[in-house]
């Protein structure tokens, strides 16, 4: 945040590309603790004063309104590649707990005030080869802190790449490049060569830290991107492993970075269902903010909270699930290398955990193998990741009694902002806006729409969309706001509904169909395990609605089927949505962290439909 001074006319400069040139700043905190932007622009001044007349107990931050806080990095290209604050949407930060202080390192917060609070010898990390303490992580954190700074020549501001299976080690090592400075870039473990090569390119990454039996895709990849430059390995025991120079004497304490709140600490790469990944820069402070915001007023653990789930913690959603959410309050995580639906039953009887995170998929899959496994300790089950069936959701409730807690978040947001205590849950909506947050639903020139108006998303909170140098950043924010790229309607009461993504409704002889709609509706049906629905290109209808269906055994997709299919949808939802085109196939298309990737069905259907007209 900026600073506050005592008069209005003290003004500072500061000259930052992010900022877009040298941009004039004063403060003033008036006596309820506002602050009032004055800039050179008289609009600007007007502006701002009209926010604090509208917002008085509230802090905005329109784009471009402050100066950033000057960063401890020493390699400035976070910083520099960040896009120009007048493309910057609009933070909010009315919640006494999101005002953070200017100096901050996310590291020390979540775990070193822990240790200090006398959390220490608490269990904070199990897994099936170790379990650490508090303390115990701590100092592994420092370890590898002082690794990366005096061995393996890490300057602040560095980027580091980081490869692993959800492990203690893969955590501290997350922590550890945040604490000395760097800036951590995490990559899902089944990434091959040529998609690690993407990420250390566009990020300009030049060591990594990496498990060993992993070391094969990464040591090529080295070949298509040469800027990496080194990589630590662990796991192998060998003289310039990371885990024997992390043993060094003097290794256990390390000074953190004093970094700015500001000062980008988190590189996440989205999945790559829309086509090309993009890189969303991530402070400090965003890390605390998604654990201030959704997991305090929504999830609401404690200490004595056992946290577990299938998302790998390179993907945001299992970052804040398996590992800031519980170091924030104290409470435990236990970290599976593999989660699968079978895998993770088992695990969930073993360990007792009492919070669950994982996908619309796994808690469907789950479903016929709960009555082998016993999961009475689990108390809070949350979904994202893509949208919850309404057909799992009750499924669910009604095998466990346990009421799933959907939500949608975004990697550029960092986690989720729409979503709801159970007690406030409403069957197949994805919940309230989270405090701290504000979201509405807009029409394609950016007005609000009524409520029970299907439009686009836009929220904005104390965390944005900042992407690594890319164009589609003019996309994703317009006039302050994040535009997720999801159709939704928000009732009267102020619960917002999923369509579809924005992309992904088909519009068919003039009606438009959401797709995930009509997949719900399929996946209510005793032969479908999987689907995806998507349009295809029709010369009388223009599209037509497309099923690529996964059969569960011993169901055979003939024309007798197909017609019960569709009959089934017929009434199940509007019978004018029903797929006109059913296909069957051995499996859909997924992303690395389970989400269904509609695009390649639309390339898929659409190519189909070219060859028919051609012939």
């Amino acid at each position: 945040m900026p600073n506050t001074i005592d008069n209005p006319l003290d003004t500072a400069v500061e000259d930052n590309p992010a900022d877009g040139g040298h941009v004039l700043d004063g403060s003033h905190r008036g006596q309820r603790g506002i602050e009032i932007s004055l800039m050179l622009d008289a609009s600007t001044v007007s502006e701002s004063l009209t926010l604090r007349a509208l917002r008085p107990k509230a802090r905005f931050a329109p784009a471009g309104a402050h100066p950033m806080v000057p960063s401890a990095h020493v390699d400035s290209f976070a910083r520099d590649n960040l896009p120009p604050r007048q493309q910057w949407p609009d933070f909010l930060f009315d919640l006494p707990e999101l005002n953070y202080p200017e100096r901050l390192n996310a590291t020390v917060e979540l775990l070193d005030r822990q240790v200090e609070a006398g959390y220490g010898e608490c269990p904070c990390l199990m897994s099936a080869t170790e379990s650490l303490t508090y303390r115990q992580l701590a100092e592994r954190v420092n370890r590898i802190a002082n690794v990366l700074s005096r061995d393996l020549g890490l300057v602040s501001g560095n980027r580091v790449l980081l490869r692993a299976p959800n492990s203690p080690m893969m955590v501290a090592a997350y922590l550890a490049v945040i604490k000395a400075g760097g800036v951590a870039v995490g990559t899902m473990p089944l990434l091959r060569a040529r998609e690690l090569a993407y990420p250390i390119t566009k990020a300009k990454i030049a060591l990594a830290l990496c498990d060993v039996r992993l070391a094969d895709e990464l040591e090529e990849a080295k070949s298509l991107a040469p800027n990496l430059a080194r990589v630590a390995y662990w796991g192998s025991g060998a003289s310039d492993s990371l885990e024997t120079l992390m043993m060094q004497p003097g290794y256990e304490s390390f000074a953190a970075c004093n970094t700015a709140n500001d000062d980008v600490c988190l590189i996440g790469f989205t999945s790559g269902t829309t086509g090309e990944p993009k890189g969303t820069m991530h402070f400090h402070r965003d890390l605390l903010a998604v654990c201030d915001s959704y997991s305090r007023h929504a999830l609401r653990p404690t200490a004595e909270d056992r946290f577990i789930g299938s998302p790998p913690i390179a993907f945001v959603f299992g970052l804040g699930g398996l590992v800031l959410f519980p170091l924030r309050v104290g409470a435990s995580s236990i970290l599976l290398e593999r989660a699968s639906p079978e895998e993770l039953l088992p695990a969930i009887s073993r360990w007792r955990p009492t919070v669950l995170f994982t996908a619309p998929t796994a808690y469907r899959a789950m479903l016929p193998m709960l009555a082998n496994h016993d999961v009475s300790s689990l108390r809070k089950c949350v979904s994202a990741g893509e949208t919850l069936p309404q057909a799992t959701f009750e499924a669910w409730r009604e095998a466990t009694g346990l009421t799933i807690m959907d939500g949608i978040g975004s990697t550029e947001m960092l986690h989720i902002f729409i979503g709801s205590p159970e007690e406030d849950v409403r069957a197949g909506a994805s919940g309230k806006v989270i405090p701290g947050y504000e979201a509405r639903v807009v029409d394609d020139e950016g007005r609000e729409v009524p409520p029970r108006t299907i439009g686009r998303l836009a929220v904005r909170g104390p965390t944005g969309c900042r992407y690594l140098a890319d164009p589609r950043q003019r996309k994703y924010i317009q006039n302050g706001w994040n535009l997720t790229g999801d159709t939704y309607v928000m009732d009267d009461d102020g619960y917002f509904w999923y369509q579809a993504r924005s992309d992904d409704m088909i519009v068919s002889a003039g009606y438009n169909i959401a797709g995930p709609e009509v997949e719900s509706a399929l996946l209510t049906h005793p032969a479908v395990a999987e689907c995806g629905v998507v349009g295809a290109p029709d010369d009388k209808r223009g599209q037509i609605v497309k099923a690529y269906v996964v059969l569960r055994p011993p169901y055979t997709g003939d024309g007798a089927l197909t017609r019960a299919l569709q009959d089934h949808v017929k009434a199940t939802i509007a019978p004018y949505k029903y797929p006109r085109a059913i296909e069957y196939v051995t499996n859909v298309p997924r992303t690395g962290t389970g989400k269904l990737q509609r695009f390649e069905l639309r390339s898929r259907a659409a190519a189909d439909g070219q060859q028919k007209l051609a012939s």
